[in-house]
């Protein structure tokens, strides 16, 4: 049987891949035993479920943590969210994907934000050159924000991602992550103008995952959505719960991505 890390590879060259991200064991656990042919974390679920905001805050134990528990229980291969590397420091970068790499993962995502992509670029030959030590073929996929912080005016959007995907390439990435990017000429082109697969975000507006690997999207992620959705429920159970002493889940709804985010962020106690 082939070894994880080449199996991921191959699912980025077998059609569309769709990933149900998730935040722990059990949830692996769960996907797998629904048919996700890998399991992905989502970098904000994780963060949440150990008390922390999305956003480089988590530390690395429990990043840590949550990776050799998941790998524990799943059989197939495992991709985790690194958001920034946690660090804009190159030592502490290769040090966090050491980490993960040595408690189970294959694979990687890691962002631009807001940051210069020449950072990135640093950061993927960082990854890169601690796998290649590791002797695992990972799967780095390069997630550029163009699209989701608005990097750059609307017509400018393509040929910036573009850019940016012949840079990350360059220095050693497997995939692009064009999160935010809905309309499907876009999607098109973005296909078309990279050999890397691409991976795109279950925003509201997207086409279906049909049409999309049509066009030749190779990798569609649910990102922190889900866990979004668990959290607005359990608020909807738990204010029913305590007003009636019932469990009703009757409408329910998402939390926002925000809503999530901001009920951790740091409230100043001692």
């Amino acid at each position: 049987m082939d070894r994880l890390d080449n199996q991921l590879h191959q699912l980025h060259r077998e059609g569309l891949l769709i990933l149900t991200n998730v935040a722990d064991a059990a949830g692996a656990r769960l996907v797998e035993q629904l048919g996700n042919k890998a399991v992905a974390t989502s970098s904000a679920a994780v963060a949440w479920v150990h008390g922390y905001p999305d956003g480089n805050a988590l530390p690395l134990e429990r990043l840590v943590s949550t990776v050799e528990s998941i790998a524990r229980v799943i059989s197939v291969p495992l991709t985790v969210d690194i958001e920034a590397g946690y660090s804009d420091d190159l030592d502490r970068v290769a040090q966090v994907v050491d980490a993960v790499i040595a408690a189970g993962a294959v694979g990687i995502n890691i962002e631009d934000g807001s940051s210069p992509p020449e950072l990135l670029i640093r950061k993927i030959e960082t990854a890169r050159q601690v796998a290649d030590r590791r002797n695992v073929n990972l799967f780095i996929n390069a997630r550029t924000d163009v699209y989701l912080r608005g990097l750059v005016p609307a017509e400018d959007r393509v040929a910036e991602t573009l850019r940016r995907a012949a840079l990350y390439q360059a220095a050693g990435a497997n995939g692009l992550f064009a999160a935010g990017v809905t309309a499907e000429y876009e999607i098109k082109a973005l296909c078309h103008g990279t050999s890397l697969p691409l991976n795109v975000l279950g925003f509201p507006g997207l086409p279906s995952p049909e049409a999309l690997e049509a066009l030749g999207v190779r990798r569609l992620t649910a990102g922190s959505g889900i866990a979004e959705f668990l959290y607005g429920a359990m608020a909807g159970v738990a204010k029913s719960f305590l007003q009636t002493g019932k469990l009703d889940t009757h409408n329910l709804k998402a939390f926002t991505y925000g809503e999530v985010n901001a009920l951790l962020k740091p409230s100043g106690k001692a």
